[in-house]
C-alpha cells in the first residue's frame, strides 16, 4: 500500500474540467461546420455512453446503431480503464456534464448572494439544495431504471435510445431540436435547484460505473486516530453522501476529492494506491 502525497487537487480538477468542457464544445463545433471533411464522424460517436447504448445490437447483429460506430467502444474502453483504476473518477474529473453542473453550483451560489464559499461551512445560499432523504433515497435508483430501459430499448431502435433527449447533445452538440431545447432547460433548471441533479438521479453512465468504486486500487482511506468527526466533508460532498469518512467507497462517490481538500485535520483522509486487495 503506497500513500500518494496530496497536491493542489481542487485547482488541478477545475483545470481538467475546463479542458474537458472546451474540448467537447470543439467537437460539437466541428459537427456543425459545413463540409463533410470537417465533421469527422457523428457527434454521437464520441459519447462515452454510446458504447453501452449500442453494445447489445452489436453483439446480436454485428452492427452498431445509426450515428454510433466502433469509436464508441474505444471511448468506452478508455472510460472503463479510468474506472478500474480510480472508480467513478471519470464522473468527477472527466465528464463534461459533471463539470457544467459543478460550474452551475458555483455560479448559482454567487448569483444569489454568497460572495465567497468557505470550505467546510454550510452554504448560506438557498440554491442549489439537497432533497430530503425521503425523496432523495428512492430517486437515486432512477438512474438504474434509465440504464435498464436504454439497454432493452436499444434492441428495438435504429438510433441510440437517448439520442433525441440526450443532455450531452443538448449542452455540447450545438445542433438543437425542439426536444433538445426542452432537455437543456430541464438540465439547467435541475442543476440550479439540486447540486449534481443529473449525476444523482438520472445518469445511466454513472449507474454503469458505480460498481467500480468497490474495485479500484486508487482510493481514499480513513485514519480513525486523526478524524474528529467534524462533518466538514459531508457539507462539501456534491453527491450528498452521508457520513463521508465511513463511506469512502460509496457507489455514489464521484472521486472529486473535495472531502480531502476540505479536511482540516492532516492525516484523517489519505489518498492511496492499493496494489493488492485483501
Amino acid at each position: 500500500m503506497t500513500a500518494v502525497k496530496p497536491f493542489s487537487l481542487a485547482k488541478s480538477r477545475r483545470t481538467i474540467q475546463w479542458m474537458v468542457v472546451i474540448g467537447t464544445l470543439v467537437i460539437g463545433l466541428r459537427h456543425i461546420m459545413p463540409g463533410e471533411a470537417s465533421r469527422g464522424g457523428s457527434f454521437d460517436s464520441f459519447c462515452a455512453f454510446g458504447g453501452i447504448e449500442t453494445i447489445l445490437p452489436f453483439l446480436f447483429t454485428g452492427h452498431t446503431l445509426k450515428s454510433t460506430n466502433l469509436l464508441n467502444f474505444s471511448v468506452q474502453l478508455g472510460t472503463l480503464g479510468v474506472s478500474l483504476v480510480a472508480g467513478r473518477a471519470f464522473c468527477g474529473w472527466l465528464c463534461g456534464l459533471g463539470a457544467i453542473q459543478d460550474f452551475i453550483t458555483q455560479w448559482t451560489r454567487k448569483f444569489i448572494g454568497e460572495k465567497r464559499h468557505i470550505r467546510g461551512r454550510q452554504s448560506t445560499a438557498i440554491f442549489p439544495l439537497r432533497l430530503p432523504s425521503i425523496l432523495d433515497h428512492p430517486l437515486r435508483y432512477a438512474k438504474y431504471l434509465v440504464l435498464t430501459v436504454v439497454l432493452i430499448a436499444s434492441l428495438f431502435m435504429a438510433f441510440p435510445p437517448l439520442r433525441d433527449f440526450c443532455p450531452v447533445r443538448a449542452v455540447f452538440g450545438l445542433h438543437m431540436t425542439a426536444l433538445l431545447w426542452v432537455t437543456l432547460a430541464v438540465f439547467l433548471a435541475g442543476s440550479v435547484l439540486v447540486e449534481r441533479f443529473w449525476c444523482k438521479y438520472l445518469c445511466p453512465l454513472g449507474a454503469t460505473l458505480a460498481i467500480f468504486n468497490k474495485l479500484s486500487p486508487v482510493r481514499l482511506v480513513l485514519d480513525n486516530h486523526h478524524c474528529n468527526g467534524c462533518g466538514r466533508c459531508d457539507i462539501e460532498c456534491s453527491m450528498g453522501i452521508a457520513d463521508v469518512p465511513h463511506h469512502l467507497d460509496h457507489p455514489e462517490c464521484v472521486r472529486c476529492m473535495e472531502c480531502l481538500n476540505t479536511c482540516a485535520v492532516n492525516g484523517s483522509l489519505i489518498l492511496i494506491y492499493e496494489k493488492e486487495k485483501k
